[in-house]
């Protein structure tokens, strides 16, 4: 079974992220199995905290691995490796840190296990120089080597990688560095789901693709908080010029049934957002260009 797991970031972060997660376990056999209905939770949080609850990079790539994509192989978009070497600056190496965990998630949940562990080796290099390394541990790449053929192992590990970073980020009180590497993940999601797909008219992953309206708002709102450090400014100053390209996304009221994957009928409300073929390829072009920017890709 593939992890999925939703995080709520705090702002400030002084009191914890909390994280609803699946753990995993080691069987006989030394193959990593998910163990199911786990939840974790960190201190309690007085009720006038603020979160912000944004996915995991993996959630969109598994969705997209669900509704067709599962045999894709395809690494041409991701972030070459070669290009760690480039990132000099407290900023993008914060930024590429997250692109490289999401680039990462995508080999494992596409079943691209050489490129996993490739991959790996560059989010632990990355990590060991913006404070992470205790969350990327050198035994970890045994785990990652000795599961290369079992994609569900590889998700359970590259998930753990990425939340344990989270919580060493917070733990630290780094909050800067910390809204940059969601930001660096949630934007190369973004930016291989529109690799991976086409727009079609009532499309599921173009409906999902507008979805990430709301929590490209919830991001924003997360950076905002740490607006007083430059690198930040600037990356908000980016997602707000795309939050501008998705807020010409219109709606429509809901349907009042809608079926499910298993052809079950729901209530629905509120609004729906109907994306035209000129808005995605507004939004597909300002994702790329702030994307590259932060990867040095032309």
């Amino acid at each position: 079974m593939t992890i999925q797991r939703k995080f709520l970031l705090a702002a400030p972060l002084a009191l914890g992220i909390v994280l609803a997660s699946c753990g995993d376990k080691t069987t006989e056999g030394g193959e990593e199995t998910a163990a199911a209905d786990s939840t974790r939770m960190e201190a309690p949080v007085p009720s006038t905290e603020t979160f912000f609850q944004v996915p995991s990079p993996g959630e969109m790539l598994t969705f997209i691995k669900t509704i067709g994509g599962k045999n894709n192989k395809n690494t041409s978009f991701l972030n070459n490796p070669d290009n760690q070497k480039n990132y000099t600056d407290a900023k993008l190496k914060a930024l590429n840190f997250g692109i490289y965990s999401c680039d990462l998630s995508y080999c494992s949940i596409f079943q691209i296990g050489a490129e996993a562990v490739k991959y790996f080796k560059t989010v632990k290099q990355l990590g060991d120089q913006i404070g992470v390394s205790s969350a990327v541990k050198p035994e970890v790449v045994k785990r990652l080597n000795d599961n290369v053929g079992n994609p569900d192992s590889l998700s359970v590990i590259t998930d753990d990688v990425y939340f344990s970073s989270f919580e060493t980020l917070e733990s630290g009180k780094q909050g800067p560095t910390l809204s940059l590497v969601v930001a660096g993940g949630w934007l190369e999601s973004m930016y291989i789901a529109t690799n991976l797909t086409k727009f079609e008219e009532k499309s599921p992953i173009v409906e999902r693709l507008a979805d990430q309206k709301y929590t490209l708002d919830n991001l924003i709102e997360f950076l905002k908080k740490y607006e007083s450090d430059a690198n930040v400014a600037s990356v908000l100053a980016d997602f707000k010029g795309l939050q501008a390209e998705f807020a010409r996304i219109g709606e429509k009221d809901a349907t009042p049934l809608k079926s499910t994957e298993k052809g079950a009928k729901v209530l629905a409300g509120g609004k729906d957002l109907v994306m035209t073929a000129e808005q995605y390829t507004a939004v597909v072009e300002k994702i790329k260009e702030i994307r590259n920017s932060y990867t040095l890709t032309k």
